[in-house]
């Protein structure tokens, strides 16, 4: 197999594969029809880059394993997938075993309808088992969400910029993909309101209302940064060096978490923040604000209250207050 597979991702301006760098060698010694049935597997049922790189991972991380023991993919069987994943579960989290195992069971199903295999060798594994009524992205209560924003230098095009970022991910519970995503034309009136589009996984289109602060952090980068007029040009842009100057170019995940980071440090802020904080962290404030959590759901573009419960952390403070009734 030759050439190249090719993903393009809103986010990120292409990511690029070449199939002889990532094709196991399982799947190459059992053959052309393997290697293609692979390569479609990846490129033509998984549309969302993120998922198509962490099953990617996966899938490359059981061949290992298998290499390692000098197996061929028509040998495989469950007691060998089992016995890797009762070696994967000593190692890593079970959310990250349950995410794995899902992504071996879906490409040896494609394989066999394929007809590379007879059988799913991964159907019959059982992974841990897992049930969390918390999640655990760290959260910024209000005076540090606060403190962050406020600490920002906005006498320059590059600390609006990074204000509005962490703003729109606040005021919106935005996906940093979604975010990295937005052209200018994104942000536009409705009625007497500004509103925000997001593009979210799989194709959808989100739109919320933008707070009043929103608005003017996003008014204020625009402003400076003259990009009012350039609607089908990306809303947020990355920087030419340490010129703070913007460029034409979009900004990616990695450069938000990146910008994330060193705003965090520089107003002193110790917890172990990523970009996930600030979706938490706009959904755990709404809701002790006196939000709904139906509401909150809406707002996040969550298909499941459950999942949105998970990013309610009032629960945090409650523990914090009751624990210090202690007083040995």
């Amino acid at each position: 197999m030759s050439g190249e597979l090719v993903v393009v991702d809103k986010a990120e301006d292409m990511v690029r594969i070449n199939p002889a760098s990532i094709m196991p060698l399982a799947i190459r010694q059992a053959g052309p029809k393997a290697e293609e049935k692979f390569a479609e597997f990846f490129a033509a049922t998984i549309r969302n880059v993120n998922t198509r790189m962490a099953y990617l991972r996966a899938v490359n991380n059981l061949f290992a394993w298998i290499e390692d023991r000098g197996f061929k993919l028509i040998h495989l069987r469950p007691l060998h997938v089992a016995a890797y994943i009762e070696q994967f579960t000593r190692e890593r989290s079970a959310p990250t075993v349950k995410q794995n195992l899902a992504a071996i069971r879906m490409l040896f199903d494609y394989l066999v309808v394929g007809q590379v295999l007879e059988m799913n060798p991964a159907a019959a594994v059982r992974g841990p088992s897992y049930s969390a009524k918390k999640g655990k992205t760290p959260v910024l209560d209000q005076d540090e969400a606060r403190q962050l924003l406020d600490n920002i230098d906005t006498t320059n095009v590059v600390g609006l910029r990074d204000r509005a970022v962490i703003a729109l991910m606040v005021y919106t519970f935005a996906r940093v993909g979604a975010l990295a995503a937005m052209n200018v034309e994104d942000y536009y009136p409705q009625g007497k309101r500004w509103w925000v589009r997001l593009h979210e996984k799989g194709g959808k289109l989100h739109e919320v209302p933008a707070h009043h602060k929103l608005e003017e952090f996003l008014d204020a980068y625009l402003d400076q940064a003259g990009l009012w007029e350039q609607k089908k040009l990306p809303l947020f842009r990355v920087t030419r060096g340490k010129t703070k100057k913007l460029t034409g170019g979009r900004m990616s995940r990695r450069d938000v978490y990146e910008m994330v980071r060193r705003r965090a440090a520089a107003a002193g802020i110790e917890t172990a923040i990523g970009c996930h904080t600030f979706r938490a962290t706009g959904i755990t404030n709404y809701l002790i604000n006196g939000g709904t959590l139906e509401k909150a759901q809406q707002i996040a573009n969550h298909e499941s209250a459950r999942t949105t419960k998970l990013y309610d952390r009032r629960d945090d403070r409650l523990s914090l207050d009751e624990v210090e009734r202690i007083t040995i």
